[in-house]
C-alpha cells in the first residue's frame, strides 16, 4: 500500500472501527498525521496545529482499531497507551507486529499488492 493510498483509505473510512489494516496502511498513516500537524504548526502556527490534530483523532482511532484487529486484538485495547510507562511500549510492539495470515473475526487480511518489477 502506498502512502497516498494508506491516507485516502483511513480518511475516507474514518469512522470504521471494524476491518483490518495492514502494517503499511497504519504506519503510513501515522507518518501523515505526524507531517500534517507539523506543518501545519510550522506554517500556521499552535491553533490551526491543533485543529488538524482535532481533525485527525477520529480516523487515527479507526485505523489504530483495525490495526489491532489485523493482530487478533480488539480495537479497545489502544487504550492501554494509558497504562503509565509500559502501556506506549506495548502498543508499539503490537503495532509493529505482523498481520495474522488467516481470517480472524474481524475479516479477512488485506492482500499483498502486486510487485511490479
Amino acid at each position: 500500500m502506498s502512502f497516498v493510498d494508506a491516507i485516502q483509505s483511513a480518511l475516507t473510512q474514518y469512522a470504521v472501527f471494524r476491518g483490518r489494516a495492514s502494517r503499511p496502511q497504519f504506519w503510513w498513516f501515522m507518518l501523515f498525521c505526524v507531517l500534517a500537524v507539523t506543518l501545519a504548526e510550522a506554517i500556521v502556527g499552535d491553533v490551526f496545529s491543533g485543529l488538524v490534530t482535532l481533525a485527525l483523532i477520529l480516523p487515527t482511532l479507526g485505523v489504530t482499531a483495525r490495526r489491532l484487529h489485523d493482530i487478533g486484538r480488539s480495537g479497545w485495547w489502544q487504550l492501554i497507551v494509558w497504562v503509565p510507562v509500559v502501556g506506549v511500549f506495548v502498543a508499539l510492539y503490537w503495532y509493529v507486529q505482523p498481520s495474522e495470515p488467516i481470517e480472524n473475526k474481524w475479516g479477512a487480511p488485506q492482500p499483498l499488492p502486486l510487485s511490479t518489477d
